[in-house]
């Protein structure tokens, strides 16, 4: 689980709904995180949090200035078309996909939010590196994105889809539409991720998964 889990390190930087910026460590259920759109960024629970773990992250940087740490197999939004020049993405000029942290490489482009403005724009990725760094958190929201360190990226991990994804945690977004947000979570990786990795290997293509959460499903 410490190698499959979709995390950031403790002192990474959410983009709350005003614009300001916590480290989420210090991120509680019910605050609102900005999404990529303007639909819900309720923190609900966290489907891992671990304060005091070392993990390796794949640190991403963009041209920009942007840097963002995530766990190999963290989803991470790329531009898929026209990003030769900086700025808001155009529309038919391209899509947004998933890929893995692990699998990010120099020339891809990121989406990333402007400081201040909210603004989305496209950035090319410069350099990528691994670095052992404190602490693993992994926020559900109800849109199932939220911005760290000025990067759109997903809440989810393990399996690249993020259609796929939020679709297969509905029920537990369901639940805490219906309870409130998680409010006795305890540390740790939140048991409805464990399931669903087991669930999944068994109906899902290979394909489709980190190979790491092959191996860890395997042992």
């Amino acid at each position: 689980a410490a190698k499959t889990g979709g995390c950031f390190p403790g002192r990474a930087l959410v983009t709350m709904k005003d614009g300001m910026e916590k480290p989420i460590r210090d991120l509680r259920t019910g605050d609102l995180v900005l999404a990529s759109t303007e639909s819900d960024g309720t923190v609900l629970t966290f489907l891992d949090r671990s304060p005091i773990t070392q993990r390796h992250f794949y640190v991403i940087s963009t041209e920009d200035g942007a840097s963002v740490s995530l766990t190999a197999a963290h989803l991470l939004f790329v531009w898929v078309g026209n990003c030769s020049s900086r700025g808001q993405p155009k529309p038919g000029s391209g899509s947004l996909q998933t890929i893995f942290a692990s699998d990010a490489q120099p020339g891809q482009c990121l989406l990333i939010v402007d400081e201040g403005e909210l603004r989305k724009s496209v950035s090319r990725i410069t350099r990528v590196e691994v670095r052992e760094d404190r602490g693993a958190y992994a926020p559900l929201t109800a849109h199932g994105t939220l911005v760290v360190n000025g990067v759109m990226t997903s809440c989810y991990a393990a399996v690249n889809e993020q259609r796929l994804a939020h679709w297969a945690f509905a029920p537990l977004r369901l639940l805490y539409s219906w309870n409130g947000p998680d409010r006795i979570f305890k540390n740790g990786l939140h048991w409805y991720s464990q399931v669903l990795l087991s669930v999944g290997t068994l109906l899902l293509d290979s394909e489709l998964f980190h190979p790491w959460a092959l191996e860890d499903h395997e042992r």
